[in-house]
């Protein structure tokens, strides 16, 4: 497949996106993928016992996940293009698709903005808590609001700008064998006793996955910034001085960024099951979080993936 293919493919993916956002059906990708993880674990977790054992289970876990899923698409695409053109470039490009979260991060962050302007606390914090894994049942507006920035700073990354940058790289199969990693991360990748060595690998393979995304990312959301008329100086400030504190070497750095770009103060205490948690500041408290805020996160989360679409384009044309 020539790079001019593959750019146009891409493009059209994003479309795709921005238009009908996540189509979330039993024949989704990272729903049989989601599947695929649940199975395997119930075989992998109930053979192993020690430490050690789980950890090597958690290594065959994802030693078996991402490579099926990579075989799997790039079989289906194959055959496609060997059956018809048009029908190896629509699951291309389908599958490229359901890769990004675009218009589902925007849509879940602006339903909140809206329950919160109407001062229906009780339902803006029931949509949070389907996209946050912290407890949401007694947050006040301001909390709802930094929960609701942090979430869509963290998967600018790892929803678009990730996806994105593997679907250069690699096409549909490479972005989907990304999302399953991510998939395995949002599963299995917690520190609780559980997953704590089940998950490690999953965990640690999802931080090296999407390191130089959210570098990448980290500038895209500066440079977004600069065009939004936020402070991006003190942005890229922020993240040299905050985003290595941040337990994820990759989650500080669009927090950092977006923090610093608004002037307000991410991170703090969070609850996880009843359980207090402590996440390092990001950025100067300025000013209050406000519902504003949310909209304002939105539109750097929007252009900074339109801005990594067009430099992978502009990329793999100048290569071409």
């Amino acid at each position: 497949m020539d790079k001019y293919h593959t750019a146009i493919i891409i493009l059209c993916a994003f479309v795709l996106d921005l238009l009908l956002g996540d189509p979330r059906r039993p024949t989704h990708p990272v729903v049989l993928t989601g599947k695929l993880i649940a199975y395997l674990e119930k075989i992998l977790y109930g053979a192993f016992k020690t430490p050690a054992g789980l950890k090597a289970a958690g290594v065959i876990l994802w030693l078996i996940t991402v490579p099926t899923v990579y075989i799997s698409s790039y079989a289906i695409i194959a055959l496609s293009y060997k059956l018809n053109y048009w029908l190896g470039f629509f699951c291309s490009t389908w599958l490229i698709y359901t890769s990004l979260a675009t218009k589902n991060l925007a849509d879940e962050a602006f339903a909140i903005l809206a329950k919160l302007r109407s001062g229906d606390l009780q339902e803006a914090r029931a949509r949070l808590g389907g996209i946050v894994g912290r407890d949401t049942q007694d947050l006040p507006v301001e909390e709802i609001c930094r929960a609701t920035v942090e979430t869509v700073a963290e998967n600018t990354v790892d929803g678009i700008i990730s996806p994105i940058f593997y679907a250069f790289l690699g096409g549909g199969p490479l972005a989907l064998a990304f999302k399953a990693a991510s998939t395995l991360d949002s599963m299995v990748g917690y520190k609780n006793e559980r997953y704590i060595h089940f998950g490690w690998f999953s965990a640690r393979m999802d931080d090296l996955l999407n390191f130089i995304p959210a570098r990448l990312g980290g500038l895209l959301i500066l440079t977004a910034s600069l065009l939004l008329g936020l402070d991006a100086k003190r942005g890229f400030k922020t993240v040299l001085s905050d985003a290595g504190n941040h337990e994820s070497p990759n989650a500080g750095i669009p927090e950092a960024a977006v923090a610093g770009a608004l002037g307000i103060r991410l991170g703090g205490w969070n609850s996880y099951s009843g359980s207090l948690h402590f996440s390092p500041y990001m950025g100067q408290k300025l000013r209050d979080i406000k519902p504003e805020d949310i909209k304002v996160t939105v539109a750097l989360s929007i252009i900074s993936a339109f801005l990594a679409l067009v430099t992978g384009e502009i990329i793999i044309l100048i290569l071409a």
